[in-house]
């Protein structure tokens, strides 16, 4: 996986950082990006610390303006791109009778339309190449569906379906798209945010996750370093859960 370049969005903490330190272990050079490049400092001070490379970038992944400048900057630094890790996003929880068009507009524009945007902007280098690795971070509530969370829910629903679209599409291109939907991950910035609002106390939801512990960022970041590599070139349109077998498929 040496002299490749991956560009792994959400990266400030959580999932993406843990995403981005595990394939810069594998020699991947990283674009770490979030809001603004000083939410990153600490996720790329940890992977040079390692050893690896690593430029911290800042773009709101719904604004296509902003995510052609940091691309450009990521290409500048260390050349094509040919690995996206599609991880930002936000959640929500919002009864369904409360929900807005103006929070649904939101939630989408980037959970979706973001993911859409991103991959766009990278895919000419990854057709240039004539390979390519996307993971899509979708949700295990995308699967099952959520109370309260009508409108995230149903977008990383459209982000599992998205990943199977593109799969068809880009597959013929050299270019792997799968999906990984976390399930029960503390640690992340959405879980601590939001830890008061889930409707299932933990000691009950660990009864229900057969390996009888909470998910890791970790165990998120091994799953899609091993769909980014070299060797998974014949796993394509996937949807590989990571949720200690809460959702079977």
């Amino acid at each position: 996986m040496a002299n490749k370049v991956a560009l792994v969005t959400g990266g400030q903490a959580g999932i993406g950082a843990a995403c981005a330190k595990r394939l810069a272990r594998d020699g991947v050079a990283i674009g770490v990006l979030d809001l603004t490049a000083d939410l990153c400092a600490d996720t790329v001070a940890a992977i040079e610390a390692a050893g690896g490379e690593a430029i911290a970038l800042g773009a709101d992944i719904s604004d296509r303006v902003q995510v052609k400048a940091a691309v450009a900057k990521l290409r500048e630094k260390f050349g094509p791109i040919t690995i996206l890790v599609n991880n930002a996003g936000v959640t929500d929880f919002v009864p369904f009778e409360e929900i807005t068009e103006a929070r649904w507009e939101v939630v989408y524009k980037i959970n979706v339309l973001g993911q859409i945007i991103v991959a766009q902007e990278v895919l000419g280098d990854m057709k240039a190449k004539g390979w390519g690795r996307i993971v899509n971070i979708s949700s295990s509530s995308g699967q099952t569906g959520a109370v309260g969370m009508c409108t995230y829910s149903s977008s990383k629903g459209a982000v599992i379906t998205l990943t199977r679209s593109m799969a068809q599409e880009l597959g013929p291109l050299g270019i792997t798209v799968n999906n990984i939907p976390p399930g029960s991950v503390m640690g992340t910035i959405m879980s601590e945010a939001n830890r008061d609002k889930f409707q299932i106390p933990t000691e009950m939801l660990l009864q229900a996750i057969p390996v009888r512990r909470m998910g890791e960022p970790n165990d998120i970041a091994n799953a899609c370093a091993w769909l980014c590599h070299e060797d998974s070139g014949y796993v394509n349109g996937q949807t590989i859960g990571v949720n200690g077998g809460r959702v079977v498929s």
